[in-house]
C-alpha cells in the first residue's frame, strides 16, 4: 500500500517483504490443525474483505493523524502496527443480521466499529464532537449498540465485567451470539478485570477475552508492570486459551473463529492473547517518549512486520493481482476521504447546542 512520509512509522515509508518474516507468516498459517482449517475456509472475497478492513484501519489513522498536524484535532490514538489484532478477530464474528455478535473496542481497536458497520464518517464526528455523531457530541469514544459496537470508556478494566452480563444475556434468552472485548497489558492490573474473567468462566459464558499485549501501558514497558507470562492466565481462571500473532490478520482470524465456535457450542470462555506492538505513543502528543522507552531495534523488528504489508504480500504470492489489490486501496482510501470532509462539514453545520446538554441521560 501507500506509505506517507508525513504520518507513516519511518520503519514503514520504504517497506519490503523480508523473506525470513514472509516464511513464518506461511508456517503460522497451518501451525495449528484448528486454525488452518478455518484458514482454508476463507474464499478469496473473505480474505479481500479482510484486506480492506485492514486498508480503512490504517488510512482512519492517517486521516486523524493529518488531523492533528493541521490543528484540528489536538490528540489521536491510534492504532498503526496493531490493526490485525482487531480486523482479524471482527471478522471472524457474526457482524450483521439480527442475531449479530457484540464487540467493545479499546479506542485503539477503532477498526471494530467500522468492520462492524458503522460508516467511517461517524466516527470522524465523534472525534470532532458534532451533534450527528453517534453520541451527539457528548463522548469522543465511539459505539453503535444496534450494529454490535459497545462505545469503550477511559477504564478499559471496567468493560471486561461489562461484556460478561451482556453474555450472560445471551445464554438467558438462548441465543447463539458472542461478547468480544479487548484488554490492554496495563488493564489486566485492575480488579475489575478479574472479577469480570472470573464470572465469566464461572458462568461458562458465550465470551471471548483478548489481553492486546502491545508491550507497553502508556508509557510503562510490560516488564515494569507485569512479572511472569500472560500466556499462562488461561489456566489460572480454567478457561481455554491460547497466543496468537496479533500482527498476523489470518492468525488472529482463525484464533477467534475457534473460539466462537467454542462459545456458540456451549463451552465457555476463551482468554487469548494476541502478542503485537505500538508503532507510536499512547497518542500523538507522546510520539517522541515511545521512541525513548524502547531501542531502536525493537522498532526495526516490528516494523518489519507490518501487518498490512505481510498480509497483502501474502494475497500476492497467493495469486491476487497487484492491480486488484491496488483499485481496492483507491477505493478505500476515496472512501476515507469522503468521510473526512463530510465530518469536517458537520463542525460548521452540526455542533451540539447547550438546550441539549441532558438529553438521553437518566438517573
Amino acid at each position: 500500500m501507500k506509505r506517507f512520509a508525513a504520518y507513516d512509522p519511518p520503519e514503514y515509508l520504504d517497506w519490503k517483504a523480508d523473506p525470513e518474516t514472509m516464511t513464518a507468516f506461511r508456517a503460522r498459517i497451518d501451525a495449528d490443525p484448528g486454525r488452518a482449517a478455518a484458514i482454508r475456509a476463507l474464499d478469496q472475497a473473505a480474505l479481500l474483505a479482510m484486506y480492506a478492513g485492514l486498508l480503512r484501519n490504517r488510512l482512519h489513522d492517517v486521516a486523524l493523524k493529518r488531523w492533528v498536524k493541521s490543528g484540528v484535532i489536538s490528540k489521536a490514538w491510534l492504532g498503526v502496527g496493531e490493526e490485525a489484532a482487531t480486523i482479524g478477530p471482527v471478522h471472524a464474528l457474526r457482524r450483521s443480521g439480527e442475531r449479530h455478535d457484540v464487540v467493545a473496542p479499546m479506542i485503539r481497536n477503532c477498526g471494530a466499529c467500522h468492520e462492524m458497520g458503522m460508516p467511517v464518517e461517524d466516527i470522524f464526528r465523534t472525534y470532532l464532537g458534532t451533534a450527528d455523531s453517534p453520541s451527539g457530541g457528548r463522548d469522543l469514544h465511539v459505539g453503535d449498540l444496534a450494529r454490535g459496537v459497545l462505545a469503550p470508556i477511559s477504564h478499559v478494566g471496567d468493560v471486561v465485567p461489562v461484556i460478561a452480563g451482556i453474555a450472560l444475556t445471551f445464554r438467558q434468552r438462548g441465543e447463539d451470539r458472542v461478547g468480544l472485548t479487548w484488554v490492554g497489558d496495563g488493564s489486566t492490573k485492575t480488579a475489575a478485570f478479574h472479577e469480570g474473567i472470573n464470572f465469566a468462566a464461572v458462568q461458562r459464558l458465550p465470551a471471548i477475552f483478548i489481553i492486546q499485549n502491545n508491550q507497553i501501558a502508556l508509557g510503562t514497558r510490560l516488564g515494569v508492570h507485569a512479572a511472569g507470562s500472560f500466556h499462562d492466565w488461561p489456566a489460572m481462571y480454567g478457561v481455554a486459551g491460547g497466543v496468537f500473532d496479533g500482527n498476523h490478520v489470518l492468525d488472529a482470524f482463525a484464533a477467534t473463529r475457534v473460539a466462537a465456535d467454542r462459545a456458540r457450542a456451549g463451552d465457555g470462555v476463551t482468554l487469548m492473547v494476541a502478542e503485537t506492538f505500538r508503532m507510536g505513543g499512547h497518542a500523538t502528543h507522546d510520539e517522541r517518549e515511545a521512541r525513548a522507552l524502547f531501542p531502536g531495534s525493537a522498532f526495526a523488528e516490528w516494523g518489519r512486520r507490518d501487518p498490512v504489508g505481510m498480509f497483502e504480500t501474502w494475497l500476492m504470492d497467493e495469486g491476487i493481482a497487484r492491480d486488484r489489490l491496488e483499485a481496492i486501496e483507491a477505493d478505500i482510501a476515496t472512501e476515507v476521504d469522503a468521510a473526512a470532509e463530510a465530518a469536517l462539514h458537520s463542525r460548521e453545520s452540526a455542533m451540539p447546542v447547550g438546550a441539549t446538554a441532558a438529553d438521553g441521560v437518566w438517573g
